[in-house]
C-alpha cells in the first residue's frame, strides 16, 4: 500500500530535498507540499495524508500549533524536523506533546553522512508510521494511545502470575517513547521504593531536556544518568543519548558506567543495558519493551528472561510503532503484555 505523505517547510530548497528522498521509494507517494503551519493546517484537511512531515520554525503558524490543530480535528502521524541543538530538543518535546509521534534532525548529515542511508532511514520512519495511521489519536501532554483493536492476539500464556521481588525496573523505548514514557512515569508514586533505568532512542542533546522535564512532571526524581551514579530508591536514570549505559557491582551497590562505543546500531542501545543487569539482578529485575521501530531489546530481554527475570511489553493497539514491543511477544519473551494505560499501574501493583 503506498504511503501518501504531505511535506510542510518555509524552505522551498527542503521541500523539494525532502519530496525527491521520499518519492525515490516506490511506495511513497507526495501528494501536496505547504510552506506555514496555517497551509498545512488546510491541506492535511483537503488532502488526508496518512503522513505529514512538519518543520518547527514557520512563519504565519509554528510547527507545534499547526501539530496541535491537525491532531485536534483529524489526527494524523507527523514527523517533526529539528535542530540538534538545546533550544532544538526543548521545542522538538513541545512537538512531542502536541501530538507528533517521531522527529528527525532537520541537517540531514547528523543522521548518516552518506545520502542513501539517509533517504532509506527517512522512507522507513515514514512507511512504518504510514502503516499505523488509522490507530493514531489525539493525545493530550500526557497522553499517548491509540484506540485500534489489536492486530495480534496476546497468547493466553502470557497471562502468568506475578512471583518474586523486584529490585530494579528497566524500560526500553523508541519511535513513540518520549510521550509514553511521561505518562507511564507519572503514575508512579513518590515513595517508590527501587531504581529505574531508561532507555530511550534519542540524540546526545535532547536527552539531558527529556530528563529535566520529566523530573518536573513526575514525582519521582529522574535525571540522566553520569558514569557512576548509583542506583538509588526511587531515582529513574535516563541513559544518555549517543552512548552506551551498563551497570556494574552488586544488588544494594550497583551503579552505572557510561560509555562512548564506536560499531553499535543504537546510542543508547535497550540490548547493551538489558544483558549488563543480567549481570547483577539476574533473578530481580522488572525489564519492560515499549513502542518503537527494530528489535533493540529483544536479545537482552532474552538474557534477563533466561537468568530468572521478568519481561513484560507494550500492547499494539497502544504502540505508535509495534516493532520493538512485538520482537520480544513474537520470540515468547513477554510474561505480560499490557496497553499504556496499564503499565504505570501495573508497575506499581506488581511491586
Amino acid at each position: 500500500m503506498t504511503t501518501r505523505v504531505l511535506v510542510v517547510d518555509d524552505s522551498g530548497f527542503f521541500r523539494r530535498r525532502v519530496s525527491e528522498m521520499l518519492e525515490a521509494d516506490p511506495m511513497i507517494k507526495v501528494i501536496g507540499m505547504a510552506e506555514n503551519g496555517e497551509e498545512a493546517v488546510k491541506k492535511a484537511a483537503e488532502l488526508k495524508p496518512d503522513v505529514i512531515t512538519m518543520d518547527i520554525e514557520m512563519p504565519v503558524l509554528d510547527g507545534i500549533s499547526a501539530t496541535r490543530k491537525i491532531m485536534a480535528q483529524m489526527p494524523l502521524p507527523i514527523i517533526m524536523f529539528s535542530s540538534l541543538t538545546t533550544e532544538g530538543a526543548k521545542a522538538t518535546l513541545d512537538a512531542l506533546e502536541a501530538g507528533a509521534v517521531d522527529f528527525l534532525p532537520k541537517r540531514f548529515q547528523d543522521i548518516a553522512k552518506d545520502k542513501d542511508e539517509v533517504r532509506k532511514l527517512l522512507c522507513q520512519r515514514v512507511r512504518a508510521l504510514g502503516r499505523g495511521r488509522a490507530a493514531i489519536s489525539p493525545r493530550t501532554s500526557t497522553a499517548a494511545t491509540r484506540t485500534a483493536p489489536p492486530r495480534r492476539q496476546t497468547p493466553a500464556s502470557l497471562a502468568s502470575s506475578d512471583t518474586g521481588l523486584i529490585k530494579l525496573v528497566a524500560i526500553g523505548t523508541s519511535t513513540g517513547g518520549p510521550v509514553a514514557l511521561q505518562k507511564v512515569l507519572t503514575r508512579l508514586p513518590k515513595n517508590f521504593s527501587i531504581p529505574i533505568l531508561l532507555i530511550q532512542h534519542m540524540p546526545a542533546t535532547f536527552t539531558p531536556a527529556f530528563a529535566k522535564r520529566l523530573d518536573q512532571m513526575c514525582a519521582i526524581e529522574v535525571r540522566e544518568a553520569q558514569d557512576r551514579d548509583v542506583l538509588r530508591p526511587g531515582v529513574a536514570l535516563l541513559a544518555p543519548g549517543g552512548k552506551q549505559m551498563r551497570i556494574e557491582g552488586r544488588p544494594g551497590n550497583a551503579q552505572v558506567r557510561i560509555s562512548d562505543e564506536a560499531g553499535l546500531t543504537y546510542k543508547p542501545s535497550v540490548d547493551v543495558t538489558f544483558s549488563s543487569i543480567a549481570n547483577v539482578y539476574p533473578r530481580d529485575t522488572l525489564a519492560i519493551v515499549m513502542t518503537g521501530m527494530g528489535a533493540d531489546g529483544r536479545e537482552g530481554a532474552k538474557t534477563l528472561k533466561q537468568r530468572g527475570s521478568e519481561i513484560w511489553a507494550q500492547d499494539e493497539a497502544s504502540s505508535v510503532i509495534y516493532g520493538m514491543p512485538a520482537a520480544v511477544v513474537d520470540a515468547g519473551l513477554a510474561t505480560k503484555v499490557l496497553s499504556l494505560d496499564e503499565l504505570g499501574p501495573g508497575i506499581v501493583k506488581r511491586l
